[in-house]
């Protein structure tokens, strides 16, 4: 096929045990899916249907790669989350079925332009200059469900410079795995290579340059990196 312009390379994360690639096709995320995060950030709570937005695929920094700290932002947060890898497209997904539409598990940082993203609340506008900014997405490799199975509990923790920041358990998901995927998929029609990122603990604070990440999901992996 000839193109009019150079298309861009497709985004892609590092797959455990193998040479492949799991290519990336959209990002979505869930807002609010621990209590005590809900809480921080001035919500109730309770079990209301979930919400999400989405990133772009290129968002994606992986392989240990740094994280540039963006522009035009004074307050840049962290929020550790459990990534889902979809390998099998589908909409309305019932929840007895989720989890055969996951290929992998990962772990992912939801970064976020806090005061972007609370400027956009206050005038009723979206969130993406807060939220999809160019590498917002730091992810770790994919472990094949096949080898690790499909974790609903497990430690879910994040250290800055060596001091504990965010530590919670996959337990406390509001909705689990199989129910986002399965509410999710009335929304869109998800697609193999989407990336869902599960909701963040309590916890969240403010990076600056030099300080150095390191999260972990028991059980699925880990992710490192500075912010430079």
């Amino acid at each position: 096929m000839e193109y009019v312009i150079t298309p861009p390379p497709v985004p892609t994360l590092p797959v455990e045990g193998t040479e492949a690639r799991f290519p990336v096709h959209r990002i979505y995320c869930v807002g609010r899916n621990y209590a005590e995060h809900a809480r921080e950030m001035g919500h109730d709570p309770t079990r209301e249907p979930p919400f999400f937005f989405l990133k772009p695929a290129d968002a994606i920094v992986t392989d240990g790669a740094d994280f540039p700290y963006p522009p035009l932002s004074k307050d840049v947060h962290h929020e550790m989350e459990l990534v889902v890898a979809i390998g099998k497209g589908g909409a309305n997904i019932p929840v007895e079925k989720a989890l055969e539409h996951v290929y992998g598990y990962a772990v992912g940082l939801d970064m976020t332009r806090r005061d972007l993203q609370g400027e956009a609340k206050k005038l009723g506008r979206p969130w993406d200059t807060g939220k999809g900014f160019d590498a917002s997405a730091p992810c770790s490799s994919v472990a094949p469900a096949s080898k690790i199975g499909h974790p609903s509990k497990g430690a879910i923790w994040l250290k800055v410079n060596g001091e504990t920041r965010q530590s919670s358990d996959l337990s406390q998901l509001i909705w689990n795995i199989p129910e986002t995927i399965a509410y999710l998929s009335t929304l869109f029609t998800l697609a193999p290579g989407d990336l869902i990122f599960s909701g963040t603990p309590a916890g969240v604070a403010a990076v600056k340059k030099g300080d150095v990440l390191e999260g972990r999901v028991e059980g699925v992996g880990t992710i490192k990196f500075k912010v430079v």
